[in-house]
């Protein structure tokens, strides 16, 4: 097979270094340093918010915009990546990653200071500086997310490059170690605004590894920039992930006339950015890597494996919160064993593929591990010990861990050089799309799933209850059907808060009897439908006269606040028994729900196990070597 030509190019000896060969492994390793500092920080901003949005949102009065302080930094940091990948093909790694460094640190800077008087109503006020400036991080992040990896891929030999694959799938697992706890170390001793500030002196350190030691790491291309294909890109991604975001809103719903108007928009730019890419000489992302198998079946694999990583990470969590007990600040460390498991077998995998040479079978038993993670974790029920939830855990983050860094081992092996960036990148786009669709088919799922379950436990639980229980059981089933699983229906109340309103209530009952036993007249208060029958009925046996002297309504208080107090019991003792049943019945329709979400990642597991099976196993040619194993094209090396 003839090998394919690059785009028309200026080519300049400098810019066609194997940099794999000549650059001292000393060097490397600082440029490796530097790059994972850039990577950590996009993938910590990305954990440590969540447990300060809390602060923020009391801080800027801002609860019914909370959301968008993810969305707008998903949106831009999505949106981008295969525009910057593309670019760092043409123009070089090192500035388009000191570029996004730069974007970044400033959009940092800029959200710690929103809702500072200096910037007065800018924007219409601090939420919304905050999400504006957000989006300006997630501008410069995805620089950060689609270069770093294809950084690795010009430095190291393929072979080399699968023992430092690891260290990047566990940047993003330790950050979401470290994300909570510092974020909410930061906010609750100093201030949310440190949150964003701490990026300030990594990103620095960052640009001072970059700056000193790492050269261009240019293609060589010099070919016409594909503008169209660039807005393409993002009128195509930034609609669909807004209708993604709004239909899965209860507020809008998936049938919205503006959720639809989004998904057309976004069909239409696809059809014009396919038409586009078909005829430019350098498209942002060049059709023609579709004939390359590896390449197709990677980025599909990796759409599939994005859609399930992220709904494991997500609806964990919310499983240890609402079913397990865990309080919502120690949700994101709860999940720490998966996160264990994650790196270590993210980087033991690339350990062997450096040894072995070849890729394929390590990311099979991965997906086959995390397979028979989401098999374990469909199993969860009410009553599954936090141990065994640890276990489940571990079993998935050893799946996971092997698939995040291969891939894109894989992906940049099966293409040439000038294709890396955007190969790279497109790779990371398919995956953050994945995550975004699975997120809201797997948010659509819960709500569903919960509307029917939450109702149908709630009325098992009422069954052989006594008369009062049961109805209130009904009645909180019968809510439950007709409200939205979606909003949560806010906190619920604590079985301390539900005996507070009791024994208040039965306070001012007592209150009002009290009163009308002074007054010697108790006709009133007998026919307040709101007291308890017993005690009309007793209050209307007590003669006028026994209400004459004070002796006499003593007594009469007496006989009241027994009988009161006897109700009261009863009423407390009722509360708790139907506190304790709603309250089992939540779990169980929680765990019920989200035991059936991961049947359907076991599907999407599957998926991306069965598209990886067509995957060429190219062989990983060492240092000195040219390329080896089944390739596209014949990749021959072109620096001779």
């Amino acid at each position: 097979m003839t090998q394919p030509a690059p785009p028309t190019q200026t080519t300049r000896l400098e810019d066609r270094i194997n940099y794999a060969e000549v650059l001292p492994q000393s060097t490397k390793i600082l440029i490796l340093i530097g790059t994972l500092l850039g990577l950590f920080l996009a993938a910590l901003d990305q954990t440590i918010v969540s447990t300060s949005l809390p602060r923020i949102i009391a801080d800027l009065n801002g609860l019914n915009l909370y959301s968008w302080v993810t969305t707008a930094y998903l949106l831009a940091s999505t949106a981008m990546v295969p525009i910057y990948g593309k670019l760092s093909d043409i123009y070089g790694r090192k500035p388009v990653l000191l570029f996004g460094i730069v974007v970044f640190l400033i959009g940092s800077a800029l959200c710690g200071m929103a809702g500072e008087p200096w910037f007065g109503n800018l924007f219409g006020g601090g939420m919304m500086q905050l999400i504006v400036f957000r989006g300006l991080q997630g501008f410069g992040a995805a620089a950060l997310t689609s270069v770093a990896f294809s950084i690795i891929a010009d430095i190291f030999a393929p072979a080399e490059r699968a023992k430092y694959q690891g260290l990047f799938g566990a940047v993003f697992g330790i950050s979401s170690v470290i994300g909570p706890l510092l974020g909410g170390f930061l906010t609750d001793n100093i201030s949310w605004r440190w949150v964003f500030y701490v990026n300030l002196p990594v990103g620095l350190i960052a640009i001072a590894f970059i700056t000193s030691k790492m050269p261009i790491l240019a293609s060589g291309l010099k070919p016409k920039i594909d503008y169209v294909g660039a807005l393409l890109v993002l009128t195509f991604s930034v609609p669909l992930l807004l209708a993604l975001t709004f239909g899965a809103e209860a507020n809008y719903g998936w049938t919205n006339s503006t959720v639809l108007a989004l998904f057309a928009a976004s069909v239409v730019s696809l059809i014009l950015f396919l038409f586009v890419e078909s005829r430019h000489e350098s498209p942002i992302l060049p059709l023609s890597l579709f004939k390359n198998p590896t390449f197709a079946w990677g980025v599909t694999a990796r759409f599939f494996l994005g859609a399930a990583f992220l709904g494991a990470i997500l609806f964990l969590s919310l499983y240890l919160v609402n079913v397990q007990g865990v309080s919502a600040t120690k949700a994101g460390t709860a999940t720490i064993p998966l996160t264990m498991g994650l790196i270590f077998g993210s980087i033991v995998s690339g350990q062997i593929a450096a040894r072995l040479g070849i890729y394929k079978p390590l990311i099979l038993v991965g997906l086959a591990l995390m397979v028979g993670g989401f098999y374990l974790l469909s199993t969860l029920t009410a009553d599954t010990p936090y141990w065994t939830v640890i276990v489940f855990m571990v079993v998935l983050g050893l799946g996971i861990g092997p698939a995040l860094p291969l891939y894109n081992l894989a992906i940049q092996s099966s293409v040439q050089r000038w294709e890396i960036g955007v190969a790279t990148s497109s790779g990371q786009f398919f995956q953050q799309m994945g995550s975004t669709i699975g997120t809201a088919v797997f948010g659509a799922v819960l709500t569903s799933t919960l509307a029917t379950q939450l109702p149908a436990q709630l009325r098992v639980a009422a069954t052989n209850q006594k008369p009062a229980i049961a109805a209130q059981l009904e009645t909180a089933a019968a809510s439950a059907s007709k409200a939205s699983a979606s909003q949560g229906g806010g906190s619920a109340p604590t079985l301390d808060s539900i005996n507070a309103k009791i024994n208040d209530g039965f306070a001012k009952t007592f209150g009002s009897v009290q009163t009308a036993v002074q007054s010697g007249n108790l006709s009133a208060i007998t026919q307040n439908q709101l007291l308890p029958e017993g005690l009309r009925t007793g209050l209307a046996q007590i003669p006028p006269a026994a209400l004459q002297t004070e002796q006499g309504k003593a007594q009469a208080l007496a006989r009241i606040k027994a009988q009161l107090d006897t109700i009261q019991a009863s009423t407390l003792a009722d509360a708790k028994t139907t506190y304790n049943l709603s309250s089992r019945a939540f779990k169980v329709g929680f765990a019920n729900t989200v035991s059936r979400i991961y049947l359907i990642a076991i599907f999407v597991a599957l998926l991306a196990f069965l598209t990886t099976l067509p995957m060429p196993n190219l062989r990983l040619p060492r240092k000195g070597e040219g390329p080896g194993g089944e390739q596209r094209g014949g990749l021959a090396s072109m620096e001779g």
